[in-house]
């Protein structure tokens, strides 16, 4: 086979596979900006913002990320995050000394129990148990909403992760195939200024 020949072949098929790569490129950029301004749409909809600075309590200050977004609107999925862990999650763990909504499950159904016996003999004890129970039903409310909105957040924080992860894939299919089309000019160029009757040979063993 003519050197000239395979240069051409190989040119051709490195033109061909950055097409490809640019391509790729292209479509993952499409997506990492969907991704992008679906999650801020989403959230910058919600109307959230994280507490002022001179309002944060010691604890919330504890948290390097509160911090630097202390006073902002939460618009974007690394702050999502931020709110989620660093700021919803300190206060549902102090809702019930860091007991979840099904962990208070059990001894809410207990109490019910409870109650229901009280009412059959009659224990003079009803009252408190009511009480107790009105309390544990509100503190386990409580702790369902703030567990479901630090779900939804977390979950946009996640879709905003394969955004960025898409838009990095994407810069590296760009640059490969910016690399690609360079070496397959060169190859063109090659073949270009050897002569025609060149014939590739390949090495002796």
């Amino acid at each position: 086979m003519r050197r000239r020949t395979l240069d051409f072949l190989f040119s051709a098929g490195g033109v061909l596979l950055a097409g490809l790569l640019f391509v790729l490129g292209i479509v993952l950029t499409s997506n990492a900006n969907f991704a992008e301004d679906y999650v801020t749409k989403q959230l910058s909809q919600q109307k959230i913002n994280f507490t002022p600075l001179d309002k944060l309590s010691d604890e919330e200050k504890e948290s390097a990320c509160v911090v630097n977004y202390a006073g902002k609107p939460l618009t974007t999925g690394k702050q999502a995050e931020c709110y989620a862990n660093e700021y919803i999650g300190l206060h549902v763990k102090a809702i019930a000394d860091g007991e979840t909504y099904a962990g208070l499950g059990v001894p809410q159904s207990a109490l019910r129990d409870k109650i229901a016996k009280a009412k059959e003999t009659n224990d003079p004890t009803l009252p408190d148990l009511e009480k107790e129970l009105a309390d544990l039903t509100a503190t386990r409310d409580t702790l369902f909403k703030g567990e479901t909105l630090r779900g939804l957040l977390l979950t946009s924080y996640g879709f905003s992760t394969f955004g960025d992860k898409a838009e990095q894939v994407a810069a590296i299919a760009f640059i490969v195939a910016t690399l690609m089309l360079v070496l397959s000019i060169a190859g063109f160029a090659h073949a270009f200024a050897i002569a025609k009757s060149e014939v590739f040979a390949p090495p002796d063993a």
